[in-house]
């Protein structure tokens, strides 16, 4: 799962265990692990696929205003008939709190909520970045009762295209730690990505993202590159595509740069895997090297929890975290050089590398379980609902 789905779990199971009087449904665009889990977890699922030119309209940094604009208008159909198909679903389902978890559902949530229904975004991303949505958001904003986001530098963000009347409330993501924890299984990293086994003593430093265009991926591998020869080093990329939009990158394309980089068997590639947790347990440090400001850094909590030092660029949303303890390599995101530096103290270090990892495992315990989101989350829907129905209880 991408981190915003990872977070729409969280949700659903801190309201199961909080308030087990309030019914929750979730609505899908398309079937996978999201929909399994949150059927565990009691939750009502509905599977509202969308059509494929919906399913691959996106909106990031690099896709242009114009591009953008024409792909918007030949999808247009799609999405009136989502709308009206969306429209019809909540009509029967009939929530009180309507809680949209992309940017995609934000729109057509405000499009399609029925009447008297609240609407609440939780947003996970920059608005501003995205010069289309960020007009779309700015015209529904109106149709919202509360907005979410995941940090203060989002929240931010979000003021400054919806409006600074916008009722915004930030809350930091979580991380299950019950999953995410140095105890239990781990991957073999090499098996998967098709290398033989490590040298014995080698430091195994991985990258953990999606294939979005700017989280690093280039600048990990040039610095992979630049780590002296004399260092015992395996890097390892642990991700892939898991999104359909225009925005993600090529696993082949990154295979073809490390060749050129001459890395070898310098770097291993595992693709999509669905125990990130295991994977992060199998390395001795995590980096993310993501070369935007990034809207919260859900992977370096990860890997706080598993007990693993991280190396990060501690752009956007990601200083927040940062700040809360010693267990990070702090990394300029335009110099490959800085992370190679980086990779290189934390490969020679054995000592560093565990007082990291210890001190990011004694922060993501007092900050990120579940318990704080069971202490913030709910008491943002039970104040829309009495403004808005004057009741606390919630069909969500």
């Amino acid at each position: 799962m991408g981190g915003a789905e990872a977070c729409l779990i969280d949700a659903v199971a801190v309201l199961r265990q909080a308030r087990p009087d309030w019914s929750c449904a979730v609505v899908l665009a398309e079937d996978g692990p999201l929909a399994s889990r949150a059927i565990n977890l009691g939750a009502e699922v509905h599977l509202l696929p969308f059509p494929t030119e919906l399913a691959r309209l996106g909106d990031s940094g690099e896709t242009g205003r114009a591009a953008m604009a024409g792909r918007l208008i030949s999808t247009a159909p799609s999405v009136l008939q989502y709308r009206a198909q969306l429209r019809r679903l909540l009509s029967r389902i009939k929530p009180d709190v309507i809680h949209t978890n992309g940017f995609k559902m934000h729109v057509l949530g405000a499009l399609a909520k029925p009447l008297g229904s609240a609407l609440v975004w939780h947003i996970h991303d920059y608005i501003s970045s995205r010069a289309v949505m960020a007009q779309l958001m700015r015209r529904l904003a109106s149709r919202t009762d509360t907005i979410i986001t995941n940090s203060r530098h989002v929240a931010d963000d979000t003021r400054d295209v919806v409006g600074k009347d916008a009722h915004i409330v930030p809350i930091l993501n979580v991380v299950d730690l019950k999953e995410f924890t140095p105890e239990g299984t781990k991957l073999d990293l090499d098996a998967l990505s098709g290398l033989s086994a490590a040298d014995e003593g080698a430091v195994r430093v991985g990258l953990v993202a999606t294939l979005a265009w700017w989280k690093g991926h280039r600048v990990f591998l040039r610095a992979l590159s630049e780590v002296p020869a004399g260092v015992q080093v395996r890097g390892y990329y642990v991700g892939g595509a898991l999104y359909r939009t225009h925005a993600q990158g090529s696993l082949v394309a990154l295979r073809d740069f490390a060749s050129e980089l001459g890395l070898g068997d310098r770097i291993g590639f595992t693709g999509v895997i669905s125990e990130p947790a295991a994977a992060m347990r199998a390395l001795d440090a995590v980096v993310h090297a993501s070369t935007e400001p990034e809207p919260f850094g859900r992977v370096i909590v990860e890997a706080m929890a598993c007990g693993k030092p991280v190396i990060t660029t501690g752009l956007g949303g990601a200083a927040e975290i940062v700040k809360l303890g010693e267990f990070a390599l702090l990394i300029d995101p335009t110099d490959p050089a800085t992370l190679a530096a980086a990779i290189a103290k934390i490969a020679r270090d054995r000592d560093l590398r565990h007082r990291l990892g210890s001190n990011g495992l004694s922060t993501a315990r007092r900050y990120f379980g579940r318990e704080r989101l069971a202490r913030e989350l709910p008491p943002v829907y039970e104040e829309v609902l009495s403004r808005v129905h004057g009741t606390r209880a919630a069909h969500v």
